[in-house]
């Protein structure tokens, strides 16, 4: 019985994690779009919409049935993006 309580706390923390990395991205995404539309040109606009890109792709898989291609898949960091990951982080350690 014990074991298989194990197996479902780290099953649910792989789950809490990605759900914190993908809504974290989404409003770091979110509040960058409003920085943008918001801040004038200057040094603190820079800092805050300044990124970095990872890329991969495209990824294509030919079967004999299907064929099909994914990609290219971007992932695009700046600190914004980290910001919106910690508050996500954080209301999700108080509330789960």
């Amino acid at each position: 019985m014990a074991s298989s309580s194990l197996v479902d706390s780290g099953h649910r923390g792989t789950l809490r994690f990605l759900f914190t990395l993908v809504l974290g991205l989404f409003l770091g995404g979110l509040l960058t779009k409003l920085i943008e539309f918001s801040l004038p040109d200057g040094a603190p606009r820079e800092f805050l919409l300044t990124s970095v890109d990872a890329s991969v792709g495209p990824l294509s898989v030919d079967l004999v049935a299907v064929a099909f291609v994914l990609g290219p898949i971007t992932l695009t960091l700046n600190f914004l993006t980290i910001v919106g990951i910690a508050i996500v982080a954080m209301v999700v350690r108080s509330w789960i």
